[in-house]
């Protein structure tokens, strides 16, 4: 199987009094995990930390294997996010604080492809040979309005509903994620990255400061740097990933 280094990067950011974003590295599974909290209070941490942490436990009861097909895997995947979703629902309804949700954006790296499940609008992003391209679609109130074309890309990144998120885990009784998969070569970059990383920081600048990191860990370190120089206006986590 094709060998990765990884790095990650976790910060309130300038202006948030907490962090309810929460990540999970399982190198030995190959499987990475970020999220990012809805939620006032302490609720959106609860969700965000939950989740990462059930996920990861039901991974390794029932870790996706070499041999398993794409069926399998998606089917693994699905299985995770349900038993995630009714756990962070039921203390929402239960116990914590009501309104407690959190997105998800999952990658499993195989030997020559890599697969992804999202929920929410924290993103992946493939940089490879000088470009960078967005793996996931945001679900969200105002990417929905620009696939119907009531607004312009230009008018997307100022619109003031842009955070409004439409699907998230804990938020339903049940929720579907998007999966998708890729091949991947030696040299790719896979960035997993909550919204107050891509808010701050363009795509060629992402593309930039990865390729120029001397590893992972740094480019992380350089992200969330660069992103609190911008403004800093929200939580910030980078998990970087290099296929070698």
């Amino acid at each position: 199987m094709c060998e990765f280094e990884f790095g990650f990067k976790s910060d309130r950011g300038r202006v948030r009094e907490i962090n309810q974003d929460a990540f999970f590295a399982m190198p030995g599974e190959r499987i990475f995990v970020v999220a990012d909290g809805v939620g006032g209070h302490s609720a959106g941490e609860i969700a965000s930390r939950t989740a990462v942490t059930e996920l990861a436990d039901d991974i390794r009861k029932n870790p996706v294997l070499p041999e398993d097909g794409d069926e399998v895997i998606k089917e693994k995947f699905n299985s995770t996010i349900s038993h995630v979703n009714n756990i962070i629902f039921d203390m929402a309804r239960e116990k914590a604080p009501k309104g407690m949700a959190t997105t998800l954006v999952v990658v499993y790296v195989g030997e020559k492809s890599a697969y992804l499940m999202n929920i929410g609008d924290s993103r992946a992003y493939l940089i490879r040979e000088g470009s960078v391209m967005q793996m996931t679609e945001d679900h969200t109130y105002v990417n929905g309005l620009l696939k119907k074309g009531l607004i312009t890309p230009e008018r997307a990144l100022n619109h003031p509903d842009k955070n409004m998120i439409t699907r998230a885990v804990g938020a339903e009784e049940s929720v579907k994620p998007d999966f998708f998969k890729f091949d991947i070569i030696k040299d790719d970059k896979i960035l997993l990255c909550t919204d107050g990383l891509y808010n701050e920081v363009s795509s060629e600048m992402i593309r930039r400061i990865i390729d120029n990191a001397d590893d992972m860990r740094a480019a992380c370190d350089e992200l969330v740097i660069t992103a609190n120089r911008n403004g800093g206006n929200d939580n910030i986590t980078a998990l970087a990933i290099k296929l070698i």
